[in-house]
């Protein structure tokens, strides 16, 4: 069982968790599967749960064998999350965030445009401008490299198991880009991957986290429907 903190828990009406350390992939994937049902069958409280994973390659549905270039003694594993190969590691924020969406409005796409707005909100708080990609799931920022002169700073991947959202996002915040040099990220080829650091931004993961957690609710409200969608 992973350690956890539910420092943000006390004032915030979605359960909130921080797993201390690194942590295991599969182990933490079926703690989150199990979450996912009991909010479904139970009635238990929505949860984020933020964390940072020991290096992982993971693949979605999506993902192409092709893809999978020279991981080397890193694990690899397919997983039933929407989206194909990333990287997970240290100095990579991974949020995984399960929402009753029987609740929330059945609408998977409008989900999407929610944490897309929030991860874009919430880097916006450091300086940093971020946008979309038409055809190309993450968030984005303009760096003048490569032919598409974008490079991808956060990805998406979800599962949606009878309208409980589960797995997420991830963020760079100062992770070792090298690793992403392994496969061909989200199976993009004209753009390259960066990081916060690598931007310039001196925040540490408790920075980003606050951030996440204030920016959070602006998107995502304790009401059966949320807020509006910011542009």
């Amino acid at each position: 069982m992973p350690t956890t903190s539910n420092q943000f828990a006390p004032t915030f009406p979605i359960e909130w968790l921080h797993f201390e350390g690194l942590q295991l992939y599969q182990p933490t994937l079926a703690l989150m599967q199990e979450r996912a049902k009991a909010i479904r069958q139970d009635g238990a409280k929505e949860a984020v749960w933020a964390l940072e994973h020991h290096p992982i390659y993971t693949g979605g549905t999506s993902a192409k064998h092709d893809d999978l270039l020279a991981p080397g003694s890193v694990p690899t594993l397919r997983v039933g999350r929407g989206g194909q190969w990333t990287w997970h590691g240290p100095g990579q924020r991974v949020v995984y965030v399960m929402l009753d969406l029987s609740i929330r409005g059945q609408d998977v796409r409008a989900l999407i445009d929610r944490l897309e707005g929030w991860i874009i909100a919430s880097l916006s708080i450091f300086g940093v401008s971020c946008q979309r990609r038409d055809g190309s799931p993450g968030i984005w920022v303009y760096t003048g490299k490569g032919s598409s002169g974008l490079e991808k700073i956060a990805a998406i991947g979800l599962r949606i198991s009878r309208w409980v959202s589960w797995h997420g996002i991830a963020i760079n915040l100062n992770p070792n880009l090298a690793a992403f040099d392994a496969i061909v990220p989200c199976g993009v080829t004209d753009g390259g991957v960066t990081s916060l650091s690598k931007l310039g931004v001196l925040a540490k993961m408790n920075d980003l986290d606050k951030v996440l957690k204030e920016q959070f609710l602006l998107f995502f409200s304790s009401t059966q429907q949320p807020t509006t969608l910011a542009n």
